[in-house]
């Protein structure tokens, strides 16, 4: 095993690992710029199946114990207004109802836009804080930017499985030699373009073991010494089925190291908190870990993120 590296070094990551300016001073795409319009193309060649696996969380309806807040989720019309009654014939019989979440956070499957971290009062590509406000929301890098959605080739590392486990426990780190034992296993490399999807088996535990607010304390993740490996990679978007960070992380000047150099510096696009249960077992029985990926983020106006369904084609 390496030597994990010291906090200095993590830091200095602000500088090794930076895209500012890499694609010009306006850009807004970060790390999707590695996701080009031929490696697209490529990746729809990946599908001999015709079959899609969700990687998207299910959000309950009421409060469960490792979300922020409980979704609210209520009906504006519904079906009791009709059963058993004789409406006219042009009546329009219908139930509709009106969902609001807190998508940040351990539970619901998001994606984070480039205006989600700062660093020294500065957002990916030197723009200042300020961009964001409280009245008008995200004023540049927000998820908008990605309202044409995401397509290429995704890619599984069974971290869980590499290590011969059906889950990380809470604190157990990730590091680039993990990573790397997880592409042999998988037989393939991770390249320029790629969707990488990491599964610790968060998912399966809390199956098992049912939901916990540990997750706001203490989780498994990537360690911050996987960041240069992402960078020389250049990997189009990370993640996982937690939120992408070992938590806590050993460095206290950074709390959360990947969303901090990953989105400030990187800009890379993070997907917190997917499924990956039903995507590792696909992979198992099709015997292959690269297939095609898709996500469509909302195109929410000035919006830090988006709620999403990220599906995986065979």
């Amino acid at each position: 095993m390496s030597a994990t590296p010291s906090e200095d070094e993590v830091l200095s990551y602000f500088e090794r690992c930076s895209n500012w300016g890499r694609w010009g001073a306006d850009d807004t795409l970060g790390t999707m710029n590695h996701l080009t319009p031929e490696a697209r193309r490529a990746a729809a060649g990946l599908v001999r199946d015709g079959i899609g696996v969700t990687c998207a969380r299910r959000i309950p309806k009421g409060h469960e114990d490792d979300f922020v807040a409980p979704p609210l989720h209520y009906m504006v019309s519904s079906g009791e207004t009709f059963a058993g009654k004789e409406t006219r014939p042009d009546a329009l019989q219908v139930s509709t109802d009106f969902i609001g979440l807190e998508y940040h956070g351990f539970a619901v499957t998001h994606l984070d836009a480039l205006c989600h971290l700062f660093r020294d009062g500065k957002m990916y590509n030197g723009l200042p804080a300020d961009r964001v406000t409280t009245s008008g929301g995200a004023t540049a890098h927000a998820v908008e930017n990605l309202r044409d959605g995401v397509v290429g080739r995704g890619v599984l590392l069974d971290i869980a499985a590499q290590r011969g486990v059906p889950w990380l426990e809470p604190g157990d780190g990730v590091f680039p030699q993990d990573l790397e034992a997880a592409e042999e296993r998988a037989g393939l490399r991770v390249g320029t373009g790629d969707i990488l999807l990491c599964r610790f088996g968060m998912m399966a535990r809390r199956n098992a073991l049912g939901p916990s607010r540990q997750v706001f304390s203490t989780r498994p993740g990537l360690h911050a010494s996987c960041l240069p490996w992402l960078h020389e990679r250049e990997v189009a978007v990370l993640g996982s089925d937690s939120a992408q960070d070992l938590y806590p992380s050993g460095y206290p000047r950074l709390r959360a190291p990947v969303h901090q150099v990953g989105i400030v510096a990187m800009g890379l696009w993070l997907l917190d908190n997917c499924d990956l249960e039903p995507l590792a077992d696909a992979c198992q029985r099709a015997g292959r870990w690269e297939f095609l990926f898709t996500m469509a983020p909302l195109r929410i106006a000035n919006g830090t993120g988006s709620p999403v369904n990220p599906i995986a084609v065979f």
